[in-house]
């Protein structure tokens, strides 16, 4: 019986996530599936519906999520590592200096520590949620200013570029080429090893470093088709959504305010990077921008192509500023913890 009940959460969860996916697509909003299947099982959960989805699941989902991220290290990005170390240096500086005015801004709004650390990283979004949750944050106020925050970076953008290039461009759909499904199957002991091991979030991070290895050595590199992209966000997007139980309309409301400043606060710390890294590597304004923007991976790359913002620079420093967030993330956090606990 318990397990019939379970199902039922679990099918009435992915239901949900589905509708919302659909419905973000049919919109053409930004990643449709994932923050599609979160609103919708926001919605459903502020309203008192038994939704969610066991941990052993999503860690599957989140360990397939690190093996396409680190599948994204190729030969040629490792070989341009060292051309933009001005750059990469300014990028990462951008980065802590967001991140402190964000979360300063998180703790005036009544933030604990980790929570308002989490919330205001600019980046990897996922990643920051669910460790942000695991280092002991609350996973509703991280994922919801994270979503906010992506959804912001993308309705604000566009007038930025129109400042920058004077014109807007349409964005072009790009292929993806399926490859090395096999990767798939690495899952099953990866996730074990990373316990082993004892990594932070390493259902996420063993398989990152994994893929990264074999990626940027070009021996393999996971490329999922569309669907199943589509598939793995729609499962994480559910699964993050499915945690925001008992929030009110009200609430939500107080949250879009709080999240709004704070995404306005660090895209104009990381705009004065960006001009930092223009003087003085003579890089685009709008290269520059987009490269500090923060927003995902996917998405920037995306805007980077369909605009022709020398999309491997784009890429480099969008790759560089997930790794890093990820790797220190966990232990900022626990000296976070220690310091509050005094």
């Amino acid at each position: 019986m318990f397990q019939v009940g379970r199902l039922k959460r679990v099918a009435l969860t992915l239901g949900l996530g589905a509708l919302g996916g659909g419905v973000f697509t049919l919109l053409h909003l930004p990643l449709a599936w994932m923050l599609g299947p979160l609103v919708a099982n926001l919605i459903a959960s502020s309203r008192g519906a038994r939704v969610g989805i066991p941990e052993p699941l999503r860690n599957v989902f989140l360990a397939v999520m690190g093996l396409v991220l680190g599948s994204q290290v190729t030969p040629q990005l490792a070989e341009r590592v060292f051309d933009w170390p001005v750059s990469a240096a300014l990028l990462l500086l951008g980065v802590a200096a967001s991140t402190a005015v964000a979360s300063y801004w998180y703790r005036r709004c009544g933030f604990d520590p980790v929570s308002a650390w989490f919330s205001a990283a600019p980046g990897a979004m996922t990643a920051m949620i669910l460790l942000g949750e695991k280092c002991g944050g609350d996973p509703r106020r991280i994922a919801v200013s994270q979503s906010l925050r992506v959804i912001l970076v993308i309705l604000l953008l566009p007038p930025l570029f129109w400042i920058y290039r004077g014109s807007d461009a349409d964005a072009a759909g790009a292929v993806r080429e399926v490859s090395h499904l096999w990767m798939l199957l690495t899952v099953v002991f990866l996730l074990p090893l990373g316990r082993w091991l004892r990594l932070p979030s390493a259902p996420l991070l063993a398989p990152l470093l994994f893929a990264a290895v074999l990626s940027g050595f070009d021996i393999a590199s996971l490329h999922l088709p569309d669907w199943g992209m589509n598939v793995m966000l729609w499962v994480l997007g559910s699964a993050i959504g499915a945690r925001f139980q008992g929030m009110t309309r009200r609430l939500f409301g107080r949250y879009l305010w709080q999240a709004g400043i704070a995404t306005l606060l660090a895209l104009a710390t990381l705009a004065l990077f960006a001009e930092l890294i223009h003087q003085a590597l003579g890089v685009g304004r709008d290269v520059a921008l987009l490269a500090l923007a923060p927003g995902g991976v996917g998405e920037m790359a995306i805007v980077a192509i369909a605009l022709d913002i020398d999309p491997v620079f784009v890429a480099f420093h969008h790759l560089l500023r997930m790794i890093t967030l990820m790797i220190v993330a966990p232990f900022w956090a626990r000296w976070l913890l220690r310091r509050s606990s005094v």
